[in-house]
């Protein structure tokens, strides 16, 4: 099979289409004949020799894909040869071929096409288990989302106003913001322009829940907008990894502070965040009331230039990579 090979840590021009030996699997995987994948952001730092896979996982980038089911390891059940799904992967999602274990597999839902099911399991599972299970958003609350142009805010708009809860975004242009509206967020902040801060106090007098993309640079802005008893949810470093911050600010609100990633869970962990994912989201998302949101479609090979995209932040949603011509 063909994949995407990483010469060496470095920009997108390190990365190439590369023969590699098949995959096969194991007890308890299912191998898939890949359609698409998609990129996050972590693909960035892996690419760039910052972010290695788990132990034991594929070396190959790529957290997400959608397929057609090749081959059942021993003990699967549930799942048949030829069945369409998406896959929430430790790594190998840029490939033709990847095994997955049967725990971390979803159905394509309802109308989604299978192409476009390939942008659906990482941030689904990212912003279940973060707002949802963990931070517990619920009806007429408010959720914060930063970067709502994004692959994964784009998705927790949609979510949060299913759930019926009032949501902010930030984002950097008026289009992109205007477009964050069009989905559903109700408040829509330039932060380039705006202080998220004295816009949440001023429109709802702050956030029950924050999903930040930011890290350090937002620590105590983020706390500062929270209301009383909210929950901060850090599932990025984009603004850095060092902060401080005012314990008395935090202990004033009984808030909290909670920071996760889903890549290094263990195959348990996974497996719970995706079952909860099927039995609860997935009707939402065979309604009609999540959509995913494709940006931008490349072909696999071409993946140095989906890359690119994504640091130059020119996309709105996801950037699928499709595996076959």
């Amino acid at each position: 099979m063909y994949a995407i090979t990483t010469r060496e840590p470095g920009g997108p021009e390190v990365l190439e289409w590369t023969e590699v030996p098949d995959p096969s699997p194991g007890p308890g995987e299912v191998l898939l004949d890949v359609a698409a994948s998609a990129v996050n952001r972590a693909d960035l730092l892996q690419r760039q020799g910052n972010y290695p896979p788990p132990p034991g996982s594929s070396g190959t980038i790529g957290l997400e894909c959608s397929g057609t089911i090749a081959e059942l390891g021993e003990g699967v059940e549930g799942w048949q040869v030829g069945d369409e799904v998406c896959a929430l992967l430790a790594g190998g999602g840029y490939a033709e071929r990847v095994v997955v274990p049967a725990g971390q597999l979803l159905p394509v839902p309802g109308e989604v096409e299978l192409l476009a099911a390939a942008g659906l399991p990482e941030v689904a599972c990212t912003v279940w288990a973060n707002v949802v299970m963990h931070a517990k958003l619920t009806e007429g609350q408010t959720l914060l989302v930063h970067g709502g142009a994004g692959g994964i805010g784009t998705h927790a708009i949609q979510v949060g106003k299913a759930l019926g809860a009032t949501v902010a975004v930030t984002a950097g242009s008026p289009e992109r913001l205007e477009r964050c509206r069009q989905l559903g967020a109700d408040i829509t902040i330039n932060y380039k322009e705006q202080d998220f801060v004295e816009v949440l106090r001023a429109e709802t007098k702050g956030a029950d829940v924050i999903l930040d993309n930011m890290g350090a640079k937002y620590l105590q802005r983020n706390v500062d907008a929270l209301r009383t008893d909210g929950r901060l949810v850090i599932i990025g470093m984009q603004g850095g990894v060092k902060g401080e911050l005012n314990i008395g600010s935090l202990l004033g609100k009984r808030a909290s502070v909670f920071a996760a990633g889903l890549r290094f869970r263990p195959l348990d962990q996974k497996a719970a965040i995706v079952a909860d994912v099927r039995e609860r989201l997935w009707p939402l998302v065979e309604d009609g009331s999540v959509k995913p949101i494709i940006g931008q479609v490349v072909p696999m090979a071409e993946a140095a230039s989906a890359h690119r995209m994504l640091e130059e932040g020119s996309v709105f949603g996801k950037i699928l990579l499709t595996a076959k011509s």
